[in-house]
This record gives C-alpha cells, sequence and structure tokens, in this order.
C-alpha cells in the first residue's frame, strides 16, 4: 500500500539529493539535540535560587591609602555608621561578595590532616555575626555567631575562629543525610565547629559542582582593599546606595569607593557569557532549523519538476490525489528516518565530546527524542505544500510534456 519499494528504488536513481539530505537531517538532529540540552541548562541555572535577597542587597570596593589608621577599629566605626543610615538593614564587611566570581574556597575534611578522611571543597565567606542579616538566607538548624566567636586577626591556623556556619547542601553531602549541627569539620588544620545550617546560599562562583558548598567563618582580616555588603529595604536601596560614599569618605577620607552596584547587577554581569551563549545557541538551533525545512522543501519540489511526466501517468491510470500526497509523505519519511538513526547516534557522540570537553552533564535521551519529533513534525510540513501541488497536476498537462 506504501509502495516502499518503488519510492526506494526511485530514491536509487536520484541518491545525491537524497543523501544531502539526510546527511542535513543527521547534523540537525546532532546539534539540535545538543544546543536544546544546553539552553535548557542554562536556564535552570538562571532561574536557580541563591539564597540572596538579590534586590534588597548591594556591595562596594574600599580601599584606603592612609597610613595614620587603625583598619579593625575603622572597620567598626564604618559599620555602625552604615547601619545607622535610614533604610539599612545591616551591613557587613566581607573578604569576598556572593555571586560575583571572585572568592576563596578550601578542602575541608572530617579528620585532620594528613589523616586519611572524606573530604569537600568549600568556598567560605571571613565575616561576622552581622552576615546571615545581610544576607537575608533563612537559618534552618542552629544559631548565629555569638560577637565573642568573631576572631580579628591575620593567622587563621594558629588563632582563628572555631565555629562555623555551613549551607543544607553542604551539610548533606560530607555528613550522607545525617545532622551536621554540633560535627566538627577540618579546614586547613583548624577545627570548626558546625554551629548552624542555612538552607540555600550560593558561592561567589553560582555555576558548577562547588556552587553550594558554602560556609561562614567567624574571622575578620580587614586589609587595605576590602569589600562591605549592605542590605536595605528594598524601596530605599536605591536612595543609600547614593550617599553611601559621602557617608563613608566623611569618616575618613584618606580612602576610594568603587563598584557600587547592586547585587542582582553582579549576578547578570557574571551570567552575561551564559546568557550570550544561550542566544547564540537559539540562533543556531532556528538557522538549523529552516535550512533543513528548505532543503527538503527544495528537493520535494525538485522531485516534482523531475516527475511530471510520472506523475501525470499516474494520474490518468486512474491515481488519487491522496496518493500522490502519500507518496511524496512516504518518500520525505523514508529519507527522516535515515536521517534521524544517523543523527540520533551521532547526538550522543557529541554530546560525550562536549562532556569531556567542557565538563558538562551528559546529554539526555528526552532531547534526542525531543528534537526527532520536531524535525518529522517540521519535515511533514516542508513536503506537504509541494505534495499537493504535485497532486494537481493534471493528466492531459502530463500528457502533452511528453
Amino acid at each position: 500500500m506504501l509502495e516502499i519499494k518503488p519510492i526506494f528504488n526511485a530514491l536509487r536513481r536520484s541518491k545525491v539529493g537524497a543523501i544531502l539530505l539526510f546527511l542535513q537531517i543527521a547534523l540537525t538532529t546532532a546539534v539540535v539535540s545538543n544546543a536544546a540540552f544546553m539552553i535548557n541548562d542554562h536556564l535552570s541555572y538562571l532561574k536557580e535560587d541563591t539564597g540572596f535577597v538579590q534586590q534588597e542587597i548591594f556591595s562596594f570596593g574600599l580601599m584606603t591609602f592612609g597610613k595614620d589608621i587603625d583598619l579593625h577599629q575603622q572597620a567598626e566605626r564604618d559599620e555602625d555608621m552604615i547601619r545607622r543610615i535610614p533604610g539599612v538593614i545591616d551591613a557587613v564587611f566581607i573578604q569576598a561578595v556572593p555571586l560575583t566570581g571572585g572568592g576563596s574556597s578550601t578542602s575541608s575534611h572530617l579528620r585532620p590532616p594528613p589523616e586519611e578522611s572524606k573530604s569537600l571543597s568549600l568556598a567560605y565567606y571571613y565575616a561576622d555575626e552581622h552576615t546571615l542579616d545581610t544576607f537575608g538566607v533563612t537559618l534552618l538548624e542552629g544559631r548565629n555567631f555569638r560577637p565573642e566567636e568573631v576572631v580579628i586577626g591575620s593567622d587563621f591556623d594558629g588563632h582563628g575562629p572555631n565555629t562555623v556556619i555551613v549551607s543544607q547542601a553542604y551539610a548533606q553531602e560530607m555528613f550522607e543525610g545525617e545532622s551536621a549541627l554540633g560535627k566538627t569539620i577540618y579546614v586547613s588544620s583548624r577545627p570548626l565547629e558546625i554551629i548552624g545550617v542555612v538552607e540555600t546560599m550560593k558561592s561567589p562562583w553560582p555555576r558548577g559542582d562547588r556552587s553550594s558548598r558554602t560556609s561562614i567563618i567567624p574571622f575578620i582580616n580587614v586589609q587595605n582593599f576590602h569589600r562591605v555588603m549592605v542590605r536595605t529595604e528594598a524601596s530605599e536601596r536605591d536612595s543609600v546606595m547614593k550617599v553611601i560614599e559621602d557617608k563613608m569618605l566623611s569618616q575618613y577620607d584618606q580612602r576610594v569607593i568603587i563598584n557600587i552596584r547592586g547585587l542582582e547587577e553582579s549576578k547578570n554581569s557574571y551570567d552575561a557569557t551564559d546568557v550570550l551563549m544561550m542566544r547564540m545557541l537559539m540562533v543556531l538551533v532556528v538557522i538549523l532549523v529552516l535550512v533543513t525545512a528548505l532543503g527538503i522543501f527544495g528537493l520535494t519540489q525538485f522531485n516534482i519538476s523531475k516527475r511530471t511526466k510520472q506523475i501525470g501517468t499516474r494520474r490518468a491510470l486512474g491515481a488519487r490525489k491522496s496518493d500522490i500526497i502519500r507518496y511524496f509523505l512516504v518518500e520525505n519519511a523514508m529519507i527522516c528516518t535515515v536521517g534521524l538513526v544517523i543523527g540520533s547516534f551521532a547526538a550522543f557522540f557529541l554530546g560525550r565530546v562536549l562532556m569531556n570537553a567542557y565538563s558538562i552533564n551528559a546529554l539526555e535521551m528526552q532531547f534526542v527524542i525531543g528534537t526527532a519529533v520536531g524535525i518529522c513534525v517540521m519535515s511533514l510540513l516542508a513536503v506537504i505544500v509541494p505534495a499537493m501541488r504535485a497532486a494537481n497536476i493534471s493528466p492531459s498537462i502530463a500528457t502533452r510534456s511528453i
């Protein structure tokens, strides 16, 4: 009924066009499957909760060049002054700002090195007891730091802190579902007791495996260059950002305030490459699909022009219009099937290459299936118009073309 054998024989007689088309379909399947997977991965990342109330937070850099000052005492005065500004909820001096791509991480262990034990990389923020309120993160278990637990100095290993607050993701991965509260981890050779667990708290690098393994360590070592984070009422943030430089310089003018910007602006800057990549992949997908659709349309038109006599003869012998349409649909389906089979294998091969080269996740089957279904629908739509034109060829016109 489907006349597969005559169609196959016809394709063998003019195989160059068919081969080029199924190779194009295979290429489109391989590339679009992986592009769709990567686009979905980028979208999922961009929608992830960071844990921070980004619309209420801004940060700035503080470069002090004056020599006649105690940096730690000045930092305390600055923090007190900032917290008294109308609209400010809290503020903290910190060595790294979240979501910006610049920060610090280390290895953490269950036993003191060099003893063998489970270890995980751990991003950390050096800050004081005001950090939780400034971040706006949710404390699930335990408590905040007490003021006396905050250590001011420069010798972390020798005279460092004894406590730490960690993210839930880190606690679950390190302790495999057990409660982390009260347990001890070792950072360098320093034992730190976990006194609190927060729900979500992204690291300075919000993308990747280490993005959720985060901690706050109550250690302050103010340098000539330091960073300050300020949380305000959402409606007051812009007004506070406008006056913060003058307020800081009024406290001590031998310094420079730089990079005053909201936390979501910092996150957007960090994500700019991801957004650009996602848009480029979308453009690539659209171009490939359009080129493939035009290829199918063009090949069908070409085959019709070559087979005008054959089509007219079949119509004269009693073939219905639906038979002619079905002929070209089946021919297209055969080419498309071969292209999709080859393209599916190529998609997984390309996915493995990308996984090894860029450390991305393995391509999921659903994206290959979805791409294959989409290409099938697109190919049917591309062939239906020329097939309907072929079905309207008059038997008498075909006869006169002999």
